[in-house]
């Protein structure tokens, strides 16, 4: 009986991996390259999500934490539009 218990339980691990990894395969299906111009400088980051607008926020986001110091940069970054975007 316990052979099976850990048989059960390798199994269920298992199914639940591939669950896993089909999940985040099937949600990111729109990436995005965001270039921000902020403080004289420029960064570009790429994103994927479910849609263009969350794939588009977080690659800007990420842009921005090359060129903020701070959360009021932070934020003023986040609200500048991007000199180049790209989605696919």
């Amino acid at each position: 009986m316990q052979k099976n218990g850990k048989i059960l339980a390798a199994v269920g691990v298992g199914l639940f991996l591939v669950f896993m990894i089909y999940s985040m395969m099937g949600v990111a299906q729109v990436t995005c390259e965001v270039c921000i111009n902020f403080g004289g400088r420029t960064a570009c980051s790429t994103a994927h999500g479910a849609d263009a607008k969350e794939a588009q926020r977080t690659a800007t986001d990420v842009a921005c934490t090359s060129l903020a110091a701070g959360m009021t940069d932070s934020i003023a970054c986040g609200n500048t539009p991007p000199v180049r975007l790209m989605c696919k």
